[in-house]
């Protein structure tokens, strides 16, 4: 059989309205305020420590602010920000540890680093949340969203379809590695295609995007330098909602097949009510 070429946008919505192209320059007010809030933790990949950085604000605050700005508008992450010193942490207690797959690999990033996303982040949001193409069925990682309101929403479907007498399967989908296998170009071409993001705006994405290595650190031992040719990393700013936007169009696939859908960053639940005499025949 002859191989198929794949339409990468078969899943999208063209976006329509104003793209996103030029991103505003920052102030030193602005980052003041990040200084303030951010913990006084170091990151290994730190030059100068966080707690420096906040004692001296008032003097760091306008460079940063000026390194920011430039950033924005060359289109163009920092290339000695883009390395991430990776700690592999137990998800829970009592696990195996001789088993790699119980471990969360946590990327550390320099704190100046993930200034610069924070900074990015404030101004992309508002684009992308106003947008049709953003899941309004994800509840992670949204202001006033929450597993909380996700669980009130399913339950009360369900309720609502056993008062009608109606019958629900419910599927729990759990994605693996979720944030490590995004594939960068698809990423890419859905920020542009679906979200309507150009200009300097989607040059600095692919900058922050490519190019990017890790090392593994476990006590004081630390591997070799690698590549990183797809994800997101985790710990990252930005990470959780270019995923979301990664997985935008789920929820509307889902809907074209008469299934409802709820995200909840990378769990997804699929939610289907029916008669409960015609039981088999969706079974089959």
């Amino acid at each position: 059989m002859a191989n198929r070429k794949v339409d990468p946008h078969a899943c999208d919505v063209r976006h329509a309205g104003e793209c996103f192209r030029n991103v505003q320059s920052v102030g030193a007010t602005e980052v003041l305020k990040i200084l303030q809030i951010i913990p006084g933790k170091s990151s290994p990949l730190d030059i100068i420590p966080t707690t420096l950085l906040k004692m001296c604000s008032d003097d760091f605050a306008p460079l940063i602010a000026h390194l920011a700005s430039l950033s924005f508008a060359e289109g163009r992450f920092p290339a000695s920000f883009k390395h991430a010193s990776v700690k592999p942490l137990l998800k829970q207690d009592g696990l195996n540890r001789d088993e790699f797959s119980n471990y969360r690999p946590i990327s550390n990033l320099s704190t100046i680093s993930k200034i610069l996303e924070r900074l990015f982040l404030v101004r992309l949001l508002p684009h992308v949340s106003c947008s049709p193409n953003f899941s309004r069925v994800q509840s992670a990682y949204r202001r006033f969203y929450s597993t909380e309101t996700a669980l009130v929403r399913l339950l009360n479907d369900v309720f609502l379809a056993a008062g009608a007498g109606k019958a629900t399967v419910l599927a729990s989908l759990d994605i693996s590695a979720a944030f490590d296998t995004i594939e960068t170009c698809t990423l890419i071409s859905r920020l542009e295609f679906s979200f309507g993001i150009t200009g300097n705006a989607i040059a600095w994405l692919k900058s922050y995007l490519t190019d990017r290595t890790q090392s593994v650190k476990v006590g004081t031992s630390v591997s070799s330098t690698t590549q990183c040719h797809c994800g997101v990393p985790q710990g990252s700013v930005l990470g959780p909602i270019l995923f979301l936007i990664y997985t935008s169009p789920v929820a509307q696939l889902t809907h074209n097949f008469g299934v409802d859908c709820y995200q909840i960053a990378d769990d997804t639940q699929l939610l289907i009510s029916f008669d409960q005499t015609d039981f088999n025949a969706k079974l089959a």
